[in-house]
């Protein structure tokens, strides 16, 4: 799929305020990822301030993914960056609106062209609940291997779900 460069990939600004506290307050994602509660804008601003956006110093690099007409159209991340090992877990989130729209893969497809050309890491993985079918086609789709499902991985209310890990590893690099 060639990238029709609709959106571009760029660092979060204090004017993401409100962007970022919806997602990450977002209870719906909670489940997904390790939020506890909610933030207070407070905490998001002092992120916003703090954060380096370097993956080396701060060891997560977040994107905003910005849509040439519908704006900030979601986040993509790179979070547990491991330089010892060269990888990064991959978690992106799409606004509601803009799903199925192929803007999560367009941003995909950027992030790892940046990590696996820029940075030079040698592998991104992503954990992906069972349930959630439109991510288990999109890492598919992406060329992503699934190399295990973990059992009873995530928690959704009282239940726990499968994950299947991808994993995705460097090819302009090569390996060692």
């Amino acid at each position: 799929m060639k990238t029709e460069k609709r959106i571009r990939l760029r660092a979060p600004e204090p004017e993401d305020l409100d962007v970022l506290l919806s997602i990450e307050n977002d209870e719906k994602l909670w489940e997904v990822g390790t939020a506890t509660g909610p933030y207070s804008r407070y905490q998001m601003k002092r992120y916003l301030a703090e954060m380096q956006n370097d993956i080396y110093i701060d060891r997560q690099l977040r994107l905003m993914i910005q849509h040439e007409t519908a704006g900030v159209a979601g986040i993509i991340d790179l979070c547990i960056f491991d330089p010892r090992h060269s990888r990064a877990e991959v978690g992106l989130v799409v606004r509601e609106d803009m799903r199925r729209q192929g803007v999560a893969r367009e941003a995909l497809e950027m992030l790892e062209r940046h990590c696996f050309g820029l940075l030079g890491i040698h592998q991104l993985y992503a954990y992906v609940p069972r349930q959630n079918t439109p991510s288990l086609a999109l890492f598919r789709s992406a060329g992503y291997a699934e190399v295990a499902v973990l059992k009873d991985w995530v928690k959704t209310g009282s239940k726990f779900q499968d994950a299947v890990l991808f994993q995705k590893i460097n090819s302009i690099r090569g390996t060692d």
